[in-house]
């Protein structure tokens, strides 16, 4: 039938209807299964292995740095609060870089200035200077952790982001557990210094592989590093009260955990245990017991909700603490089990929660949370071995405690703030 005999237009440029689909455009992000998954999970998983092998390769050896430099535990313990402290003081202009260039071009220059400082570190010449490559170290390494944490929240799906932030945690726990324990042992037969180098060549591995295996970003959308801009998307976080309370459980968390892990190392090597430093520094197996909590994160947010999952997390810590206080080694071991499937679990779930709760600014998101986790990481070592000085391993567990305490009035605070939320809400319809 031709237009005239339909009253069609036959104008030209005249509209033409265009159907419109119901369908939604298929979510390109990664998902569990897909190859560029699987490659991205190794990645970063590597890079979390080498980020907490170097962050954390003197506290195994603390005892032995004391006796070489004859100073005490808690001026040996700055060799880890410098390098925790570094990264708690660079992640934040680190995470604006990432925003300017990419998370994958940061993740790899901060990797590569890390593990060519570590393998410096073997030749310092005395505690002053090996505290200052530690803080040096730390700064690198700030380039990773919030880079990697608005990596994943922009190429996955948000359904597998937890476990796709619990698998990166799960790589701190190997890396902090192998570094422990393969410095302890190489420590006993050639000292201090070969153990660490040992370390750093581990990671020169890690970094290369961590650079030939992560997908490049399909989703990143550079912005900007105007001072002004920054500061407005950090005051916006800030205000957030969900995320004041996650950095401040971050916070918390770490503070048990570098007191207890700085500390053990004294407490084990001396009386009534006395182990050698290649046993004492395979104590740190029980990271394993970390990796599989970090992943598990997921499913028990799934189950449990995310405060339930934290409660959950911090009495686990708690019972630990108080475990480890018993005089019999397995005992100690056994709370030494639950600190560290506490703290992994606790640490996956608040992280995850940083980055879903963030709608913009991701990185800056993450690094504050990041900053604060590790100046609770440096307030505990120092405190922790501070506590341990004066009032023995009873001193250290009681500063952990109040750290939990901490986290379990926090999340209280925020189940209250959920409540009333949820109660406005209905008001706020009418």
């Amino acid at each position: 039938m031709s237009p005239a005999s339909t009253g069609a237009s036959t104008a030209v440029g005249a509209a033409t209807p265009v159907p419109v689909s119901d369908t939604p455009a298929p979510d390109s992000r990664m998902a569990p299964g897909g190859s560029g998954y699987r490659r991205m999970s190794l990645a970063l998983f590597l890079a979390g292995v080498a980020t907490f092998a170097l962050l954390y390769s003197t506290q195994a050896l603390l005892p032995l740095i004391s006796a070489e430099f004859g100073v005490a535990a808690s001026e040996a313990s700055w060799t880890v609060a410098a390098a925790t402290g570094g990264l708690a003081l660079f992640v934040l202009p680190m995470s604006a870089l990432s925003e300017r260039f990419g998370r994958r071009t940061v993740m790899t220059a901060s990797l590569s200035v890390a593990v060519a400082v570590g393998l410096l570190v073997p030749f310092a010449p005395s505690i002053g200077a090996l505290v200052v490559l530690r803080a040096v170290q730390g700064a690198a390494l700030a380039g990773l952790p919030a880079s990697a944490q608005a990596y994943l929240a922009e190429e996955v799906r948000p359904k597998a982001l937890v476990t796709a932030i619990g698998l990166f945690v799960a790589g701190n726990s190997v890396g902090g557990m192998s570094g422990r324990v393969i410095t302890g042992w190489v420590a006993q037969e050639w000292g201090w210094r070969v153990s660490v180098g040992v370390i750093g060549a581990i990671a020169v591995a890690c970094a290369i592989a961590f650079r030939l295996l992560l997908p490049a970003p399909q989703h990143f959308k550079a912005g900007s590093l105007r001072p002004r801009v920054l500061l407005g998307t950090v005051r916006d976080h800030l205000a957030d009260p969900l995320l004041r309370r996650l950095y401040a459980i971050g916070a918390l968390f770490m503070t048990v955990f570098g007191g207890v892990y700085t500390v053990i190392g004294y407490r084990l090597t001396e009386a009534p245990f006395g182990l050698s430093q290649g046993v004492a520094g395979s104590i740190f197996l029980v990271y394993l017991v970390g990796t599989v909590s970090a992943s598990v994160a997921g499913r028990l947010v799934g189950r449990l909700g995310r405060r339930g999952a934290l409660y959950l997390a911090g009495g686990t810590t708690a019972a630990g603490l108080v475990l480890s206080l018993a005089s019999a080694l397995p005992l100690v071991l056994l709370g030494l089990v639950l600190i560290t499937a506490g703290f992994f679990a606790g640490h996956a779930v608040a992280s995850s929660a940083v980055s879903k709760t963030a709608t913009h600014g991701r990185a800056q998101a993450s690094a504050l949370y990041q900053s604060m986790y590790y100046i609770g990481s440096s307030v505990g070592s120092t405190v922790g071995a501070t506590a341990f000085r004066a009032d023995g391993w009873g001193g250290t567990v009681g500063v952990g405690l109040l750290a939990m305490a901490g986290v379990v009035t926090i999340t209280v605070l925020g189940t209250r703030a959920a409540r009333v939320a949820a109660r406005r809400e209905p008001v706020a319809a009418h």
